[in-house]
């Protein structure tokens, strides 16, 4: 059922809330225990007499650097995305709303203990003061942010919304109306997906002290760079998502936490055997009926200059939401997308002091979307790949939807962190994972596969993968500057796979009198003498990459299932059997489409792959005729450890970068913290800041910073010293 809400197509700002002269009142007295020093390079240091103080001063220094980024993500966890995009994004919103219960946040935020609920107030009060004292700031919807959004989006990873293989398309497909059986779409790579963690020992160090190496994959822009002390023993520093309250990435002075995006078995779907009766459904288990819940969700949506409603009777059962219907069977879903449990995990790890308290924070078991590479202060380092991973029956195929009329497919309790596949101290001084198998963390010295269930770790290898263990092997005495050098290895392993198959083929298959000989016969050559290691001024690194893009999608697929084969196996069944009608065609079609861009199929990868940032929109534009910078970074799609993902846009001949590479920091923990870092860009989002761009060129030469950690370094190079409201 649709109906017009009368008025609300009016400007939101109309409706602002004011705040009562208490709540102002409570605000500054609370500006005042919190100082904000601003350094060189913008990073802000915020400092509080408690915890809470440093949460609010946190968010309001965040909403200082891009306000709308912090109301977008929880606008998105809302679910109301569709009141500003209108009725395109109504299927999105559904889904949020369907595993994101604001009620379930606010009853959470009821019972809180009293700690976490000053936490949770700071956050609110912080962002609220940021609005009270910028009147022109005009937010697009959240005009008063209230202490329970923390609670819908409790991990700070870029896509923590679970979902098995159950799609936006599914659902449409479902709660549309047209209940037709809809195909399961696979799971190709997400090119701003991903991140690499490696730590390393003090026996492979030259300091004797552990190194970590901090590199998330992510959009651009998603996260900045902030330091939050407290006189309550809070002291981190690192990547914090706009609008959350806890550094999700980053080290205190005892251990640092680097998480990379996991793939282990979080999320289960249930085929379910329905029966209507009358008006009501029922659905079977364990051979007696039970009544299938259905509640009522009203969705608002911008179209033209009104906002709409959309009613959907949505239905559940006690896995879950239904999402689907596949094969004339509703599919539910059971998953753990939100929880308190969860927040308090991701802000206690950023107070643990070693290992010992970082594993207790781990015994939590919340964390649903990531794996974990540690390092402390005492030399210990270690990996654990998951965190909350349910028992399950081991003769069914969690992959696949599993019968949901039967008790014998219920989870069955959680799995300790002792029983999941960790590894702590490895003899070879060494970890790593990118979002790879976790069965080559430490190479030879890895867990071994048949120790765990499948739906444990179904990750396979990808190309960074196998070439994080061919890098971190080669150094016995890392250092910052070697380990960041390390990071930053451009080799793109999966073409010493292809590159071949196609020389052998063109050499073998492709004769001198046919066309396709004189069209590639360049080409081929100028790729037969590559090393593989991208780099701006490299000629067959724009065609390597540009012809790979357009092969098989099963050498692009990342993500896999139980039992499912790998990137990297993927890649050689296909090499190897390669005909010259997958290989050929698609590297003429890169050469004429060079030629006809540029006037030449030469063109180095440096001066179509580009770096630019004109605004601070959410949604960048880019334009070939505007100032931009040469990248010699490539996708880590590849095997590139330094990920730069770009793709062309339209009315563009050249490729903007859109993710990738984002926050980075190599950290040491010796007796005193030593770290470098860097950042895409820059730490505003305010194009007349001078530190929207100021990092831009380092950026693109992987030339980094020093980190400011201890207060008396940031004094000395501090910008400016505020109370927040100044």
């Amino acid at each position: 059922m649709k109906k017009v809400i009368l008025l609300l197509f009016l400007p939101f700002s109309i409706f602002a809330q004011k705040f009562s002269s208490a709540e102002i009142n409570r605000f500054k007295q609370q500006a005042q225990r919190v100082n904000i020093i601003r350094d060189n390079w913008g990073i802000p240091h915020i400092y509080g007499k408690s915890d809470a103080d440093a949460v609010f001063g946190l968010l309001y220094a965040q909403c200082e650097d891009d306000f709308k980024r912090v109301e977008m993500n929880y606008i998105e966890k809302l679910g109301r995305i569709s009141e500003l995009k209108g009725e395109s994004e109504l299927y999105n919103d559904l889904q949020i709303r369907l595993l994101i219960d604001t009620t379930e946040a606010k009853a959470d935020y009821q019972k809180a203990a009293p700690w976490l609920k000053k936490l949770l107030n700071a956050y609110a009060d912080g962002i609220n003061y940021y609005l009270h004292t910028h009147p022109a700031v005009k937010p697009a919807m959240l005009n008063r942010f209230q202490p329970w959004y923390p609670l819908l989006w409790t991990d700070g990873s870029i896509g923590a919304i679970s979902t098995a293989d159950l799609s936006i398309a599914d659902l449409k497909n479902f709660y549309s109306g047209n209940l037709v059986s809809a195909v399961a779409v696979p799971k190709l790579s997400d090119h701003q997906t991903g991140s690499n963690g490696f730590a390393f020992s003090p026996k492979i160090t030259a300091s004797g002290n552990a190194i970590l190496y901090i590199n998330p994959h992510v959009t651009f822009y998603f996260r900045p760079e902030v330091q939050v002390v407290s006189e309550e023993g809070l002291n981190a520093y690192g990547a914090v998502t706009w609008g959350q309250m806890f550094v999700y990435q980053g080290f205190n002075p005892y251990c640092g936490w680097m998480h990379t995006s996991s793939n282990v078995d979080v999320a289960d779907v249930y085929t379910e055997k329905i029966i209507k009766k009358g008006e009501k459904y029922f659905y079977e288990y364990e051979g007696a009926l039970k009544p299938v819940t259905e509640k009522k969700i009203t969705i608002s949506y911008q179209s033209g200059n009104e906002l709409k409603q959309k009613t959907f009777t949505t239905y559940f059962t006690h896995h879950g939401p239904i999402m689907a219907k596949r094969d004339d069977k509703w599919l539910s879903l059971k998953s753990y997308n939100r929880s308190i449990i969860s927040l308090i995990q991701s802000w206690k790890r950023t107070k643990a002091k070693g290992f010992e308290e970082y594993k207790q924070v781990m015994a939590l078991k919340a964390n649903t979307s990531n794996n974990t590479v540690f390092a402390d202060n005492k030399g210990n380092i270690a990996y654990w790949h998951g965190n909350y991973i349910p028992k399950r029956d081991n003769q069914y195929n969690w992959a696949k939807p599993v019968d949901g009329s039967i008790a014998a497919t219920e989870w069955k309790g959680l799995h300790a962190v002792d029983e999941t596949v960790h590894l702590y101290n490895p003899v070879n001084g060494w970890l790593q994972n990118c979002n790879s198998t976790p069965f080559s963390v430490a190479g030879v010295n890895s867990p071994k596969r048949e120790n765990y269930p499948p739906y444990m770790a179904p990750d396979g290898e990808n190309f960074r993968g196998v070439n994080a263990v061919r890098v971190l092997d080669r150094e016995k005495k890392y250092t910052i500057d070697k380990v960041i050098e390390a990071g930053y290895d451009t080799y793109l392993s999966a073409f010493e796979i292809l590159i071949p198959a196609l020389i052998k083929t063109f050499e073998h298959e492709v004769k001198p009198n046919d066309s396709l000989y004189n069209q590639l016969k360049a080409p081929i050559e100028v790729l037969k003498k590559w090393d593989y290691h991208s780099s701006e001024h490299s000629v067959a690194t724009t065609l390597a990459v540009e012809w790979a893009q357009k092969l098989s999608p099963v050498i692009q697929r990342l993500y896999i299932d139980q039992g499912e084969t790998d990137q990297v196996e993927n890649t050689k069944r296909f090499a190897a059997n390669a005909t010259v009608a997958q290989l050929m065609p698609p590297l003429v079609t890169v050469v004429n489409d060079l030629t006809k861009k540029f006037g030449s199929w030469e063109v180095a990868w440096g001066e179509i792959n580009r770096f630019q940032r004109l605004n601070g929109d959410l949604q960048a534009k880019y334009n070939d005729n505007e100032p931009s910078v040469p990248v010699g970074f490539a996708s880590a799609l590849w095997g590139s450890l330094p990920s730069y993902n770009s793709r062309y846009y339209q009315g563009t001949n050249k490729r903007y970068g859109v993710g990738g590479n984002s926050f980075i920091c190599a950290v040491e923990f010796g007796k005193k913290i030593k770290a470098k870092s860097l950042l895409a860009g820059g730490e505003s989002g305010d194009p007349s800041s001078k530190h929207f761009n100021d990092q831009l060129l380092m950026y693109t030469k992987g030339k980094f910073k020093d980190v400011l950690f201890y207060k008396e370094d940031v004094l000395k190079n501090a910008e400016k010293t505020y109370h927040p409201g100044e």
